[in-house]
Protein backbone atom coordinates (compact mmCIF):
# COMPACT_ATOMS: atom_id res chain seq x y z
CA UNK A 1 0.00 0.00 0.00
CA UNK A 2 1.23 3.37 -1.29
CA UNK A 3 1.91 5.76 1.86
CA UNK A 4 0.09 8.81 1.52
CA UNK A 5 2.39 12.20 2.68
CA UNK A 6 -1.03 14.23 2.71
CA UNK A 7 -4.61 13.83 3.51
CA UNK A 8 -5.65 16.71 1.65
CA UNK A 9 -3.73 18.89 -1.69
CA UNK A 10 -5.86 21.64 -2.58
CA UNK A 11 -5.05 22.09 -6.04
CA UNK A 12 -5.53 25.59 -7.72
CA UNK A 13 -4.91 27.15 -4.06
CA UNK A 14 -4.37 30.59 -5.12
CA UNK A 15 -6.82 31.01 -7.68
CA UNK A 16 -10.08 33.31 -6.42
CA UNK A 17 -12.18 30.40 -4.88
CA UNK A 18 -8.80 28.52 -4.31
CA UNK A 19 -8.00 31.04 -1.74
CA UNK A 20 -11.46 31.02 -0.08
CA UNK A 21 -11.26 27.62 0.13
CA UNK A 22 -7.82 27.13 1.74
CA UNK A 23 -8.81 29.74 4.02
CA UNK A 24 -11.50 27.80 5.05
CA UNK A 25 -9.24 24.61 5.58
CA UNK A 26 -6.75 26.74 7.88
CA UNK A 27 -9.79 27.74 10.01
CA UNK A 28 -11.42 24.53 10.41
CA UNK A 29 -8.74 21.30 8.93
CA UNK A 30 -7.29 20.87 12.48
CA UNK A 31 -4.84 18.27 12.63
CA UNK A 32 -5.83 17.05 9.03
CA UNK A 33 -2.12 16.86 6.86
CA UNK A 34 -2.90 19.64 4.43
CA UNK A 35 -0.43 20.13 1.40
CA UNK A 36 -1.36 23.30 -1.26
CA UNK A 37 -0.79 22.59 -4.81
CA UNK A 38 -0.42 25.30 -8.06
CA UNK A 39 1.92 26.76 -10.85
CA UNK A 40 3.69 29.10 -8.84
CA UNK A 41 5.96 28.47 -5.70
CA UNK A 42 6.21 32.20 -5.03
CA UNK A 43 1.93 32.69 -4.96
CA UNK A 44 1.86 29.25 -2.90
CA UNK A 45 4.49 30.31 -0.39
CA UNK A 46 2.52 33.68 -0.22
CA UNK A 47 -0.84 32.32 0.59
CA UNK A 48 0.66 29.76 2.98
CA UNK A 49 2.04 32.86 5.06
CA UNK A 50 -1.05 34.54 4.45
CA UNK A 51 -3.24 32.39 6.13
CA UNK A 52 -0.72 31.61 8.74
CA UNK A 53 0.18 27.83 8.15
CA UNK A 54 3.33 25.91 7.81
CA UNK A 55 1.64 23.38 5.43
CA UNK A 56 4.17 22.41 2.30
CA UNK A 57 3.75 23.66 -0.86
CA UNK A 58 3.46 21.37 -4.25
CA UNK A 59 4.18 22.74 -7.63
CA UNK A 60 2.41 20.90 -10.41
CA UNK A 61 2.28 21.39 -13.84
CA UNK A 62 -1.19 20.91 -15.31
CA UNK A 63 0.07 19.70 -18.71
CA UNK A 64 2.50 17.23 -17.18
CA UNK A 65 0.98 13.78 -16.74
CA UNK A 66 4.00 12.31 -14.48
CA UNK A 67 3.90 15.69 -12.30
CA UNK A 68 -0.10 14.62 -11.98
CA UNK A 69 0.23 11.60 -11.17
CA UNK A 70 3.17 12.36 -8.61
CA UNK A 71 0.59 14.99 -6.65
CA UNK A 72 -2.49 12.01 -7.14
CA UNK A 73 -0.04 9.51 -5.97
CA UNK A 74 0.81 11.92 -2.78
CA UNK A 75 -2.82 12.33 -0.99
CA UNK A 76 -5.73 10.49 0.03
CA UNK A 77 -7.61 13.58 -1.78
CA UNK A 78 -6.87 16.23 -3.96
CA UNK A 79 -9.64 19.04 -4.03
CA UNK A 80 -9.53 21.15 -7.21
CA UNK A 81 -10.76 24.33 -8.12
CA UNK A 82 -8.86 24.50 -11.60
CA UNK A 83 -11.21 25.46 -14.33
CA UNK A 84 -12.56 25.48 -16.75
CA UNK A 85 -12.70 22.07 -16.31
CA UNK A 86 -13.00 20.39 -20.11
CA UNK A 87 -9.86 22.33 -20.77
CA UNK A 88 -7.99 21.25 -17.59
CA UNK A 89 -9.25 18.25 -15.98
CA UNK A 90 -9.31 15.42 -17.19
CA UNK A 91 -5.57 14.66 -16.56
CA UNK A 92 -5.72 15.15 -13.20
CA UNK A 93 -8.99 12.51 -12.89
CA UNK A 94 -7.06 10.20 -14.75
CA UNK A 95 -4.21 10.29 -12.26
CA UNK A 96 -6.27 10.43 -9.21
CA UNK A 97 -8.76 7.19 -10.74
CA UNK A 98 -5.20 5.69 -11.68
CA UNK A 99 -3.77 5.83 -8.06
CA UNK A 100 -6.66 5.06 -6.01
CA UNK A 101 -7.13 8.86 -4.61
CA UNK A 102 -10.71 10.48 -4.45
CA UNK A 103 -11.20 13.85 -5.92
CA UNK A 104 -13.58 16.48 -5.27
CA UNK A 105 -14.08 19.35 -7.65
CA UNK A 106 -16.74 22.51 -8.55
CA UNK A 107 -18.05 21.71 -11.80
CA UNK A 108 -20.80 23.06 -13.44
CA UNK A 109 -20.11 21.69 -17.11
CA UNK A 110 -22.40 18.54 -18.20
CA UNK A 111 -20.27 17.55 -21.15
CA UNK A 112 -16.91 17.52 -18.64
CA UNK A 113 -18.58 15.21 -16.18
CA UNK A 114 -19.88 12.86 -19.43
CA UNK A 115 -16.14 12.80 -20.46
CA UNK A 116 -14.65 12.15 -16.80
CA UNK A 117 -17.42 8.78 -16.43
CA UNK A 118 -16.37 7.89 -19.87
CA UNK A 119 -12.51 7.80 -19.49
CA UNK A 120 -12.43 6.91 -15.34
CA UNK A 121 -15.72 5.55 -14.20
CA UNK A 122 -14.43 1.89 -14.46
CA UNK A 123 -10.95 2.84 -13.84
CA UNK A 124 -12.07 4.55 -10.23
CA UNK A 125 -14.00 1.57 -9.47
CA UNK A 126 -11.11 -0.83 -9.67
CA UNK A 127 -8.88 1.18 -7.41
CA UNK A 128 -11.90 2.65 -4.61
CA UNK A 129 -11.32 6.35 -6.02
CA UNK A 130 -14.09 8.33 -5.32
CA UNK A 131 -14.15 10.99 -8.29
CA UNK A 132 -16.77 13.64 -6.95
CA UNK A 133 -18.00 16.59 -9.23
CA UNK A 134 -20.30 19.27 -8.28
CA UNK A 135 -19.02 19.77 -4.57
CA UNK A 136 -19.82 23.69 -4.52
CA UNK A 137 -22.98 25.24 -5.06
CA UNK A 138 -23.41 23.12 -8.20
CA UNK A 139 -24.34 20.35 -6.74
CA UNK A 140 -24.58 20.20 -3.46
CA UNK A 141 -27.98 21.68 -2.28
CA UNK A 142 -30.14 19.83 -4.86
CA UNK A 143 -28.54 16.25 -4.57
CA UNK A 144 -28.32 16.67 -0.68
CA UNK A 145 -31.76 18.21 -0.50
CA UNK A 146 -33.11 15.30 -2.46
CA UNK A 147 -31.70 12.54 -0.62
CA UNK A 148 -32.98 13.97 2.48
CA UNK A 149 -36.53 13.95 1.17
CA UNK A 150 -35.77 10.67 -0.31
CA UNK A 151 -34.82 8.89 3.22
CA UNK A 152 -37.36 10.86 5.14
CA UNK A 153 -40.04 9.55 3.03
CA UNK A 154 -39.07 5.87 3.18
CA UNK A 155 -38.31 6.34 7.08
CA UNK A 156 -42.32 7.21 7.10
CA UNK A 157 -43.54 4.69 4.79
CA UNK A 158 -44.80 7.31 2.03
CA UNK A 159 -43.54 5.73 -0.76
CA UNK A 160 -41.84 6.98 -3.76
CA UNK A 161 -40.58 10.60 -4.78
CA UNK A 162 -42.43 11.23 -8.01
CA UNK A 163 -43.26 14.85 -9.09
CA UNK A 164 -40.46 16.85 -7.14
CA UNK A 165 -39.13 20.30 -7.79
CA UNK A 166 -36.47 22.42 -6.70
CA UNK A 167 -37.24 25.92 -5.58
CA UNK A 168 -34.78 28.92 -4.96
CA UNK A 169 -36.43 30.73 -2.56
CA UNK A 170 -33.94 33.47 -2.56
CA UNK A 171 -30.10 33.99 -2.85
CA UNK A 172 -27.43 37.19 -2.58
CA UNK A 173 -24.04 36.78 -3.85
CA UNK A 174 -21.98 37.93 -6.74
CA UNK A 175 -20.55 36.16 -10.09
CA UNK A 176 -16.99 34.97 -10.92
CA UNK A 177 -15.38 35.20 -13.69
CA UNK A 178 -14.36 31.55 -13.46
CA UNK A 179 -18.01 30.69 -14.09
CA UNK A 180 -18.46 33.10 -17.01
CA UNK A 181 -14.68 31.73 -18.57
CA UNK A 182 -16.20 27.46 -18.05
CA UNK A 183 -19.52 29.09 -19.54
CA UNK A 184 -18.08 30.55 -22.68
CA UNK A 185 -16.05 27.32 -23.10
CA UNK A 186 -18.95 24.99 -23.11
CA UNK A 187 -19.96 27.37 -25.73
CA UNK A 188 -17.12 27.07 -28.03
CA UNK A 189 -17.18 23.03 -27.96
CA UNK A 190 -20.61 22.87 -28.72
CA UNK A 191 -19.74 25.15 -31.84
CA UNK A 192 -16.86 23.26 -32.88
CA UNK A 193 -19.15 19.83 -32.23
CA UNK A 194 -22.88 20.73 -32.89
CA UNK A 195 -23.98 17.53 -32.00
CA UNK A 196 -22.56 17.83 -28.60
CA UNK A 197 -25.80 20.13 -28.06
CA UNK A 198 -28.07 17.57 -28.64
CA UNK A 199 -26.21 16.06 -25.68
CA UNK A 200 -26.45 19.20 -23.19
CA UNK A 201 -30.48 19.24 -23.96
CA UNK A 202 -30.75 15.19 -22.85
CA UNK A 203 -31.86 15.24 -19.17
CA UNK A 204 -30.69 12.06 -18.86
CA UNK A 205 -27.25 13.26 -20.30
CA UNK A 206 -25.16 12.32 -17.06
CA UNK A 207 -26.70 8.40 -16.85
CA UNK A 208 -24.55 5.33 -16.32
CA UNK A 209 -27.09 3.77 -18.44
CA UNK A 210 -28.95 5.95 -20.81
CA UNK A 211 -30.81 2.84 -21.83
CA UNK A 212 -31.91 2.13 -18.56
CA UNK A 213 -33.97 5.17 -17.62
CA UNK A 214 -37.14 4.85 -17.36
CA UNK A 215 -39.67 6.81 -20.02
CA UNK A 216 -41.25 9.42 -18.38
CA UNK A 217 -41.94 11.81 -21.43
CA UNK A 218 -40.23 14.94 -21.41
CA UNK A 219 -38.30 16.01 -18.30
CA UNK A 220 -39.25 19.96 -17.86
CA UNK A 221 -35.89 21.17 -16.70
CA UNK A 222 -37.68 24.64 -15.86
CA UNK A 223 -36.35 26.69 -19.25
CA UNK A 224 -39.55 29.15 -19.35
CA UNK A 225 -41.22 31.06 -17.06
CA UNK A 226 -44.57 29.41 -15.99
CA UNK A 227 -47.10 28.92 -13.08
CA UNK A 228 -45.33 25.87 -11.37
CA UNK A 229 -48.42 23.27 -11.14
CA UNK A 230 -46.63 21.74 -7.97
CA UNK A 231 -45.95 24.79 -6.15
CA UNK A 232 -49.03 26.81 -7.28
CA UNK A 233 -46.88 30.00 -8.40
CA UNK A 234 -44.91 31.81 -10.98
CA UNK A 235 -41.44 30.83 -11.12
CA UNK A 236 -38.79 31.21 -13.53
CA UNK A 237 -35.28 29.60 -14.87
CA UNK A 238 -32.67 28.87 -12.60
CA UNK A 239 -29.73 29.10 -14.32
CA UNK A 240 -28.02 26.32 -12.96
CA UNK A 241 -31.05 23.83 -13.01
CA UNK A 242 -29.77 22.27 -16.55
CA UNK A 243 -26.04 21.31 -14.73
CA UNK A 244 -27.53 20.37 -11.64
CA UNK A 245 -31.08 17.93 -12.85
CA UNK A 246 -28.55 15.76 -14.49
CA UNK A 247 -26.61 15.36 -11.64
CA UNK A 248 -29.57 14.72 -9.38
CA UNK A 249 -30.61 11.96 -11.94
CA UNK A 250 -27.20 10.38 -12.14
CA UNK A 251 -27.92 9.98 -8.24
CA UNK A 252 -30.94 8.40 -8.79
CA UNK A 253 -29.80 5.75 -11.48
CA UNK A 254 -26.36 5.56 -9.45
CA UNK A 255 -28.87 4.34 -6.92
CA UNK A 256 -30.31 1.60 -9.08
CA UNK A 257 -32.86 4.66 -9.31
CA UNK A 258 -34.04 4.32 -6.07
CA UNK A 259 -35.71 7.49 -5.66
CA UNK A 260 -39.05 5.96 -7.37
CA UNK A 261 -39.95 4.70 -10.78
CA UNK A 262 -41.97 8.14 -11.31
CA UNK A 263 -39.49 10.38 -10.37
CA UNK A 264 -39.74 13.60 -12.10
CA UNK A 265 -37.64 16.20 -11.35
CA UNK A 266 -36.75 20.13 -11.99
CA UNK A 267 -35.74 23.43 -10.67
CA UNK A 268 -37.02 26.55 -10.58
CA UNK A 269 -35.65 30.49 -9.33
CA UNK A 270 -38.86 31.87 -7.18
CA UNK A 271 -40.28 35.16 -8.44
CA UNK A 272 -42.27 36.43 -5.82
CA UNK A 273 -45.90 36.34 -5.34
CA UNK A 274 -46.86 39.53 -6.15
CA UNK A 275 -49.00 40.67 -9.01
CA UNK A 276 -46.05 41.40 -11.03
CA UNK A 277 -44.68 38.21 -10.98
CA UNK A 278 -45.61 37.00 -14.63
CA UNK A 279 -43.54 39.61 -15.34
CA UNK A 280 -40.37 39.41 -13.89
CA UNK A 281 -39.96 35.84 -14.60
CA UNK A 282 -40.24 36.33 -18.12
CA UNK A 283 -37.50 39.21 -17.84
CA UNK A 284 -35.29 36.90 -16.06
CA UNK A 285 -35.76 34.12 -18.92
CA UNK A 286 -35.35 36.85 -21.55
CA UNK A 287 -31.93 37.69 -19.77
CA UNK A 288 -30.42 34.79 -19.50
CA UNK A 289 -31.77 33.00 -23.06
CA UNK A 290 -29.91 36.76 -24.27
CA UNK A 291 -27.12 35.61 -22.17
CA UNK A 292 -26.30 32.21 -24.35
CA UNK A 293 -27.26 33.61 -27.46
CA UNK A 294 -24.45 36.85 -27.04
CA UNK A 295 -21.67 34.60 -26.29
CA UNK A 296 -22.55 32.40 -29.43
CA UNK A 297 -21.93 35.32 -31.60
CA UNK A 298 -17.82 36.79 -31.99
CA UNK A 299 -19.15 40.63 -31.62
CA UNK A 300 -21.74 39.96 -28.98
CA UNK A 301 -19.29 38.09 -26.81
CA UNK A 302 -16.43 41.05 -27.72
CA UNK A 303 -19.03 43.03 -25.65
CA UNK A 304 -20.08 40.69 -22.89
CA UNK A 305 -16.40 40.40 -22.18
CA UNK A 306 -15.58 43.88 -21.71
CA UNK A 307 -18.56 43.79 -18.94
CA UNK A 308 -18.42 40.48 -17.33
CA UNK A 309 -15.88 39.00 -14.65
CA UNK A 310 -12.53 37.98 -15.53
CA UNK A 311 -11.26 34.91 -14.52
CA UNK A 312 -9.35 35.05 -11.19
CA UNK A 313 -12.18 37.47 -10.00
CA UNK A 314 -14.95 37.37 -7.52
CA UNK A 315 -16.95 39.16 -5.50
CA UNK A 316 -15.95 41.67 -2.61
CA UNK A 317 -15.75 40.26 0.93
CA UNK A 318 -18.46 42.76 1.95
CA UNK A 319 -20.57 41.15 -0.44
CA UNK A 320 -19.66 37.29 0.20
CA UNK A 321 -20.08 37.84 3.96
CA UNK A 322 -23.27 39.60 3.35
CA UNK A 323 -24.80 36.49 0.91
CA UNK A 324 -26.93 34.02 1.30
CA UNK A 325 -29.21 31.24 0.34
CA UNK A 326 -32.45 29.43 0.48
CA UNK A 327 -33.43 26.60 -1.37
CA UNK A 328 -36.43 24.60 -1.04
CA UNK A 329 -37.00 20.88 -2.59
CA UNK A 330 -40.72 20.05 -2.42
CA UNK A 331 -41.88 16.56 -3.85
CA UNK A 332 -45.42 14.73 -4.20
CA UNK A 333 -44.64 10.90 -3.26
CA UNK A 334 -46.06 7.88 -5.47
CA UNK A 335 -48.86 7.73 -1.73
CA UNK A 336 -49.93 11.41 -2.48
CA UNK A 337 -48.02 12.84 0.51
CA UNK A 338 -45.91 16.14 -0.24
CA UNK A 339 -42.85 17.30 1.69
CA UNK A 340 -40.81 19.56 1.74
CA UNK A 341 -36.44 19.49 2.39
CA UNK A 342 -34.84 23.10 3.14
CA UNK A 343 -31.24 23.60 2.49
CA UNK A 344 -30.13 27.50 3.51
CA UNK A 345 -26.86 29.16 5.17
CA UNK A 346 -25.15 32.33 5.10
CA UNK A 347 -22.55 33.97 2.69
CA UNK A 348 -22.49 34.26 -0.71
CA UNK A 349 -23.48 30.68 -2.16
CA UNK A 350 -20.92 30.80 -5.26
CA UNK A 351 -17.82 32.13 -3.16
CA UNK A 352 -18.13 31.88 1.02
CA UNK A 353 -20.46 28.90 0.85
CA UNK A 354 -19.14 26.86 -1.56
CA UNK A 355 -15.70 26.86 0.05
CA UNK A 356 -17.46 25.62 3.10
CA UNK A 357 -18.74 22.81 0.53
CA UNK A 358 -15.64 21.93 -1.36
CA UNK A 359 -13.62 22.11 2.10
CA UNK A 360 -15.75 20.18 4.22
CA UNK A 361 -16.00 17.34 0.96
CA UNK A 362 -12.41 16.79 0.94
CA UNK A 363 -12.46 16.41 4.61
CA UNK A 364 -15.13 14.18 4.46
CA UNK A 365 -13.98 11.95 1.69
CA UNK A 366 -10.21 12.23 3.49
CA UNK A 367 -11.41 11.45 6.80
CA UNK A 368 -14.57 10.37 7.02
CA UNK A 369 -15.24 6.32 6.98
CA UNK A 370 -17.47 6.03 3.88
CA UNK A 371 -19.32 2.90 2.82
CA UNK A 372 -19.26 4.25 -1.21
CA UNK A 373 -17.49 1.82 -3.30
CA UNK A 374 -15.26 3.92 -6.05
CA UNK A 375 -16.48 5.32 -9.54
CA UNK A 376 -17.10 8.99 -11.06
CA UNK A 377 -19.98 9.82 -8.46
CA UNK A 378 -22.20 12.63 -7.30
CA UNK A 379 -22.13 14.28 -3.51
CA UNK A 380 -25.04 12.46 -2.73
CA UNK A 381 -23.37 8.85 -3.51
CA UNK A 382 -19.99 9.32 -2.69
CA UNK A 383 -20.61 11.11 0.98
CA UNK A 384 -24.42 11.33 1.63
CA UNK A 385 -25.45 11.67 5.13
CA UNK A 386 -21.46 12.09 6.30
CA UNK A 387 -21.30 15.74 4.09
CA UNK A 388 -25.09 16.16 5.39
CA UNK A 389 -23.96 16.30 9.30
CA UNK A 390 -20.77 18.09 8.42
CA UNK A 391 -22.42 20.62 6.73
CA UNK A 392 -24.71 21.34 9.61
CA UNK A 393 -22.24 21.38 12.37
CA UNK A 394 -21.12 24.79 10.10
CA UNK A 395 -24.05 26.59 10.55
CA UNK A 396 -25.88 24.88 6.98
CA UNK A 397 -30.10 24.33 7.35
CA UNK A 398 -30.97 21.16 6.20
CA UNK A 399 -34.39 19.69 7.24
CA UNK A 400 -37.23 18.13 6.08
CA UNK A 401 -40.54 18.58 6.80
CA UNK A 402 -43.99 17.00 5.75
CA UNK A 403 -46.76 19.50 4.79
CA UNK A 404 -49.97 17.42 3.53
Amino acid sequence: MTLRGHDVVLHGATGFVGRLTARYLAAHAGETRVALSGRSKDKLLALRDEIGVDWPVLVTDAADAGSLAELAASTTVVATTVGPFAKHGLPLVRACAEAGTSYADLTGEVLFVRDSAAAAHERARETGARIVHAAGFDSVPSDLGVLLLRERVVADGAGTLEETVLLLDSMRGGVSGGTIDSMRTQVDIVKDDPALGRVLTDPYALSPDRAAEPDLGPQDDGRLPKRDPLLGRWVAPFVMAPFNTRIVRRSNALQDHAYGPGFRYREVMGVGRSPVAPVLAGAVAAGLGGLAVGMAFPLTRSLLDKVLPKPGSGPSEKVQRGGHFRIEVHTRTSTGARYVATVAAHGDPGYAGTAVMLGESALCLGLDRLSSAGGVLTPAIAMGDHLVARLQARGFEMSVSRIS
